[in-house]
């Protein structure tokens, strides 16, 4: 998820180098309890549908990073909308999450103090956990460059600075954002990310935001890519649409924001009608306001009601809330490593609900009647574009 505006430069990288058995992928066709490192799933990385945690893979370097599947994302700490609670309540709540079982943080540069916030809890863990669970927290973190020239010094000085924030020797994860496709520059930026990653201090790369072209040109530029971040949600089905292809035949993972709309895909919303003032309840943060356009440009306010319907009628059936049976869909799809599910750190917890996430097991008939009720909506790729279009129109 990314809450900033545009940027991009850089210098040119040739394109011309292909993986060997890399496929070009054909034009889109329409179709439609604690996360531990022993907990791995195998060598595949991923059995979908089963188990609390997932490995993220590059075939071409054979790097990998064990995660869980549902990751506490750390946007909300980035400006007042959400509310703010003081670090110290933040770093507790942090720790709570860890205890729990959800050890894997997702943050970025841009997050105001999230890089901070996760250097103060992982030396709380250091200080106040046995070691195991040092070896079980993971801090995804992204880089959103400004359009300056990517040289080898922009990019370390920027990479340092991360590090340094979030008291690590190694980045478990860096994920690459990029504006502006007509400027190169991120294939420099990847060339020296890739280095550094070499030197060791990055474990894995990984990319946010970008569409199944691009990352097709950076495979092919032999950039270990892991995963990529997109937005991804039962009205958002645009992953499915091109990306998930292109993931199958890499290995490359997606890794999902959005997944519960800001809140949106909840009983809160339920047959409210927010489209008559003061009749249902504000849209008060970023994130709703953005995924309330989604729903405009999906099919609107009605529609999203009758969705919010059928998917009361399977959290009922498992007792369980709306949102729970709104993650576990998306993590069942194709190529679908985690989710994140946004923390508003110090202020509310949801800890239990998360975790009911990971235990929840949708049978055939759930998925059946979901995926009906999604595909009554526009197909959003014909509407926006690819993933990560929406940052780019």
């Amino acid at each position: 998820m990314l809450l900033c505006g545009r940027s991009g430069a850089g210098a040119v990288m040739a394109t011309t180098a292909v993986i060997a058995g890399l496929p070009r992928l054909a034009p889109a066709r329409g179709r439609r309890r604690r996360c531990t490192v022993a907990a791995a799933m195998g060598a595949s990385g991923l059995e979908e549908g089963k188990g609390k945690t997932a490995t993220v893979r590059s075939k071409a370097s054979g790097d990998a990073l064990e995660v869980c599947r549902v990751v506490n994302g750390m946007w909300q700490v980035s400006g007042a909308s959400w509310g703010r609670a003081a670090p110290a309540a933040a770093v507790d709540a942090m720790l709570a999450y860890a205890d729990g079982g959800l050890a894997t943080f997702d943050m970025a540069d841009i997050y105001g103090p999230a890089e901070d916030l996760y250097g103060m809890f992982i030396n709380k863990v250091r200080r106040e956990r046995p070691p195991e669970m040092l070896e079980e927290v993971r801090g995804l973190t992204k880089w959103v460059p400004p359009p300056v020239k990517m040289t080898r010094s922009f990019v370390e000085e920027n990479i340092n600075r991360s590090r340094k924030r979030m008291d690590v020797a190694a980045l478990d994860m860096l994920q690459f954002h990029w504006w502006d496709y007509a400027n190169p520059g991120y294939l420099d930026a990847l060339k020296h990310i890739t280095d550094l990653k070499e030197e060791g201090k990055i474990k894995t790369v990984a990319l946010t935001n970008f569409d199944t072209e691009r990352l097709q040109i950076i495979l092919e530029n032999g950039i270990p890519i892991v995963s990529n971040q997109v937005q991804h949600s039962i009205v958002d089905m645009r992953p499915q649409k091109k990306m998930a292809e292109l993931c199958e035949l890499t290995g490359v993972k997606l890794i999902t924001y959005g997944t519960v709309m800001g809140g949106l895909l909840s009983e809160k919303f339920l047959d409210t009608n927010i489209n008559i003032p003061f009749a249902g309840p504000p849209l008060n943060t970023p994130s709703l306001q953005k995924y309330k356009r989604m729903i405009d440009a999906w099919g609107g306010w009605s529609l999203f009601q009758a969705l919010l319907q059928t998917l009361k009628k399977v959290s009922l059936k498992h007792g369980i809330p709306i949102s729970t049976v709104a993650v576990r869909y998306i993590l069942n799809q194709t190529s679908v490593a985690g989710s994140m599910v946004g923390v508003r750190l110090g202020l509310s917890e949801h800890i239990r609900d998360t975790n009911a996430i990971l235990s929840l097991l949708l049978d055939e008939e759930d998925m059946g009647s979901i995926t009906e009720a999604s595909q009554r909506g526009r197909n959003l790729m014909e509407v926006i574009g690819d993933c990560g279009d929406e940052y780019r129109a």
